[in-house]
């Protein structure tokens, strides 16, 4: 007599299909919070629809897209055992990308990869991802998450999304709008945001020592609770400040740092210098620089040291806007200034100490 033997299956290999759909149905309630009028149909589908109809009131309209992840502080989001802020992080790194342009957010998708599928979790970073589309003005049209056993641990995770804008032709933000004498305003982060996570785990971790649980007086937290700290969303502060003054261009302070994604909208003919004693970083840069002997370069070619968007607007607009801003709660400043680039000039500088 044979041994009957039992043929592989989906599950076997380590997929819940059940699982999955479970999921979907726990984050169908923080979905539904994020829609549009434009927004047709619900969770489920194949494709998210958006009424393209409702971008008749543009004379040429421009599509602006923008795709994203968090990068390695999902790993923090994962050892603390906290999901539901992680998506705060995704949305501003798609959505803070569209509004540089002067777009308005549209729609967004979101991409969970998971090495098990646990509901409640994978619900966490939906939700997460659906507050941040309220605070960025756009709706969540769907997404995918995929269960790869073997590839990824049962609780290892990563998220990834993609965004899409939109602006009138004439309304375009960026270098072609910049003159000499414009001012440069700079607005406050939140902290890290979700770049130099790398360096920061490295200098904190391998070389400190420290743990997430360890309190830090300067904080007034854990280093966990200050690491996870949600990206600040600024598309909806940017859009009601370019209806307000008139605004030359964006800048988002990601990864690269300030100097960097500054000269990305500077155009060949102008330089603009950024003037480090107009403000003081977060005590979090100071401890990342101290903790790793971090040279100030390096620091601030990787991390925001402070600021998460800069403004370019002309010099009769400077009071407005920063009056609009902090009618919206956003610290911003002038940090800086546009002049004619010099033969050894480059696109932006960085100038003086902080702050003390």
């Amino acid at each position: 007599m044979t041994e009957k033997t039992t043929g592989a299956s989906y599950a076997a290999a380590g997929v819940d299909i059940e699982a999955g759909d479970r999921a979907v149905e726990l984050m169908k309630e923080w979905v539904k919070k994020t829609q549009r009028p434009e927004v047709l149909g619900g969770l489920g589908g194949f494709a998210g629809l958006f009424d393209a109809s409702a971008l008749k009131r543009y004379e040429r309209p421009l599509l602006a897209s923008a795709t994203d992840g968090v990068g390695t502080k999902v790993d923090i989001a994962r050892q603390m055992g906290v999901y539901d802020t992680i998506g705060h992080d995704l949305v501003a790194m798609v959505m803070d990308d569209i509004v540089v342009c002067g777009a308005e957010p549209l729609f967004m998708t979101d991409y969970i990869c998971v090495g098990k599928v646990h509901p409640e979790r994978v619900a966490a970073i939906v939700k997460g991802i659906a507050e941040g589309c309220v605070l960025a003005g756009c709706a969540l049209v769907g997404g995918e998450t995929a269960e790869h056993p073997g590839l990824l641990g049962p609780d290892d995770f990563d998220v990834a999304g993609a965004g899409t804008g939109v602006v009138e032709y004439d309304r375009l933000l960026g270098a072609d709008r910049i003159r000499t004498g414009d001012a440069v305003i700079a607005m406050a982060s939140s902290g890290l945001h979700s770049n130099g996570y790398s360096l920061v785990r490295h200098v904190l971790f391998d070389r400190a020592g420290m743990s997430l649980d360890q309190h830090v007086e300067e904080f007034g937290r854990t280093l966990g609770e200050e690491l996870l700290e949600p990206t600040k969303i600024y598309s909806l502060d940017c859009m009601a400040l370019t209806r307000t003054a008139e605004v030359h261009a964006y800048s988002h302070i990601t990864g690269g740092g300030l100097a960097a994604n500054l000269a990305r909208v500077i155009p060949d003919h102008l330089h603009a210098t950024v003037d480090r004693s107009t403000w003081t970083p977060g005590a979090v840069f100071d401890l990342v620089g101290k903790a790793g002997q971090v040279e100030q370069l390096e620091l601030e070619k990787t991390l925001n040291m402070g600021v998460g968007m800069m403004a370019v607007v002309p010099q009769e607009s400077v009071d407005v806007a920063l009056t609009a801003l902090a009618d919206r709660g956003v610290d911003a400043w002038v940090a800086g200034e546009i002049t004619e680039r010099g033969e050894h000039t480059e696109g932006a500088a960085m100038t003086g100490s902080y702050a003390s």
